[in-house]
């Protein structure tokens, strides 16, 4: 007689869940080329509102851009982040009304405020690669990640600022340019951070919890 053949085991719900690369991948299923595009779209859309959460100041306003980016750039991973930034881009600068204070065209690149949205591109690289790598799933991690991709867009934006006010006739030294370019979104920065290393730890506790209640 031959052995019964044992049977057949279930793979672990949650162990997919944990095994797709990014929160977007997880909620939307299979990967398409039509998703993808989709989820650009939606990226470069949140980003677009947050962007009109502002205070206004001179030559950089506060918004809330940034913590739009990590976000964007968290749920769809690194080359759809990095997507949505570049879309984000050249949509603005193309005309469309998607900068803060619902303002686009070719004269952004003109703005001081300009070399920040250029930063947001390398923001979204850096935490859709390191999202991809479940960074922004463990909380000490999360804070390692969001803590130093809130400082990307600095290294951008400040020099940027800089060479623009000198050609307006107004140059600033360095500790003047951190005066105008770093030092007023230390507040707002720290928010951001926070809120970001909080929101995406408890989505994808939520997910496993989703999965669990459903296995």
């Amino acid at each position: 007689m031959t052995a019964p053949r044992p049977f057949p085991r279930r793979s672990s719900s949650a162990a997919a869940v944990l095994a797709k690369p990014v929160l977007a991948d997880v909620l939307v299923g299979q990967r398409t080329l039509v998703k993808d595009v989709l989820l650009v779209a939606a990226g470069i859309a949140v980003v677009a509102a947050l962007a009109q959460v502002e205070v206004p100041m001179w030559p950089v306003p506060v918004t809330g851009q940034t913590l739009g980016v990590m976000l964007v750039a968290a749920t769809l991973g690194f080359r759809r982040g990095v997507a949505a930034m570049v879309g984000y881009l050249v949509l603005g600068v193309a005309g469309a009304p998607i900068f803060a204070t619902f303002t686009g065209g070719i004269a952004a690149i003109g703005k001081p405020s300009f070399g920040f949205i250029i930063g947001f591109i390398a923001t979204a690289a850096v935490v859709g690669w390191l999202a991809e790598r479940r960074w922004d799933r463990r909380p000490l991690l999360a804070v390692a990640l969001f803590g130093a991709a809130s400082l990307i867009p600095f290294a951008f934006g400040i020099p940027y600022m800089a060479a623009v006010l000198a050609a307006m006739g107004a140059p600033v030294d360095l500790p003047g340019a951190l005066a105008l370019g770093f030092l007023p979104f230390i507040v707002g920065g720290v928010v951001k951070w926070a809120l970001a290393a909080a929101l995406m730890p408890a989505a994808w506790a939520g997910v496993r919890a989703m999965d669990r209640r459903v296995g």
